[in-house]
């Protein structure tokens, strides 16, 4: 499927009329659609008590339980768009890298990459290292039908950064020290890590996924020159190697509000804005020329219901003049949040647009 144009490839084309590509095409759309990241997950009582006693890597790597927990906030919620159940480590997993997610942490490292002789850690990723998940998809595609999947991946900094702190990181102390003490090692190092993810994200839209989103979630540690010059050219990497596909690219961070024009720069056809800047501001500092995608804070879902929808209609008011707009949370969906009050929001953005 073109980003621009018509169904092509292996693409599903009943998903190409959707209101979610639609919209990422910055095409006409019978109402804003809406997904969330981290719809399916510890929010859903049915996620818990699927998940209960897997790990969460073993979890990614079962295609029966994968199709079952991305489902489950498409039939619960009625969003417009599946996102792929695993996580951004996976690959990283599937490559030999010694990690683990721990509960309550995140990913731990056993060896964190400090040398140059540490880069051997990182081999190429092929399909076969991810056969779980071309399983997947081809069930979920199935299932799915005219729901379109976003598949996604991590962005090679926020990988490093996992990499090379050994673990989740509050002010990414020894990635900066790498990033500026050894430039060409940090270089080499995003550009193997865009490799990787490029083949991760090559895999997905091979087996049928009908976007892919870039996860940067660290990203905004940085300044917009230390990302210009040390980041963008391996994320661009990314964007370029699946421009082929056709598939819309979007690309997403936290604390980004500075970084929002280089995101789009480095090659996303949408561009993800967490809930610090309002969308019309947003648009300006990206640019013509791009889709966006949020950005209600999530945790205003733990107001009542007539407060979510009061700042419901301030993002949708923001994002009126926008070329498309796809309605999103500013990061993902907070474990503690009703599921009732995702339902209601979705009934409530869909209603609002109607067109």
């Amino acid at each position: 499927m073109s980003a621009n144009g018509s169904p092509s490839g292996k693409q599903p084309t009943e998903t190409y009329e959707s209101a979610f590509l639609k919209a990422c095409r910055r095409e006409p759309v019978p109402h804003t659609p809406v997904w969330f990241m981290r719809q399916a997950g510890r929010s859903l009582p049915e996620y818990r008590k699927v998940r209960e006693g897997i790990p969460m890597l073993e979890s990614c790597m079962r295609p029966d339980l994968v199709t079952e927990i991305t489902l489950q906030p498409v039939r619960r919620h009625g969003v417009d768009a599946a996102i792929f159940f695993s996580d951004i480590v996976v690959p990283l997993k599937a490559i030999g890298v010694d990690l683990d997610i721990k509960p309550g942490v995140g990913p731990v490292v056993e060896r964190p990459i400090r040398t140059r002789a540490d880069l051997a850690q990182l081999r190429d990723l092929t399909p076969d290292d991810v056969s779980y998940v071309t399983e997947a998809i081809g069930l979920l595609t199935r299932e799915l039908g005219a729901t379109p999947l976003i598949g996604f991946a991590g962005a090679p900094f926020t990988l490093a950064s996992y990499l090379v702190e050994g673990g989740p990181s509050r002010n990414h102390e020894h990635t900066k020290a790498l990033m500026y003490g050894d430039p060409q090692l940090w270089a080499d190092l995003l550009d193997r890590l865009a490799g990787i993810t490029a083949a991760f994200l090559k895999v997905q839209i091979e087996a049928g996924v009908s976007a892919v989103q870039l996860f940067d979630s660290w990203v905004g540690a940085l300044a917009p020159a230390d990302y210009r010059r040390s980041v963008l050219p391996a994320s661009a990497k990314v964007f370029r190697a699946v421009e082929e596909y056709g598939v819309p690219r979007i690309h997403f961070g936290v604390g980004t509000g500075e970084l929002l024009g280089l995101l789009g720069e480095a090659g996303a056809d949408v561009v993800g804005v967490d809930w610090r800047i309002p969308l019309d501001e947003a648009a300006r500092r990206v640019g013509p020329g791009k889709a966006l995608q949020g950005n209600l804070d999530p945790a205003v879902l733990f107001a009542p219901t007539g407060a979510v929808e009061a700042r419901t209609r301030e993002v949708l008011e923001a994002a009126a003049g926008l070329e498309g707009h796809v309605f999103n949370l500013g990061h993902g969906v907070l474990p503690a949040t009703d599921p009732d009050a995702l339902t209601r929001l979705v009934e409530h953005v869909h209603t609002a647009t109607a067109r």
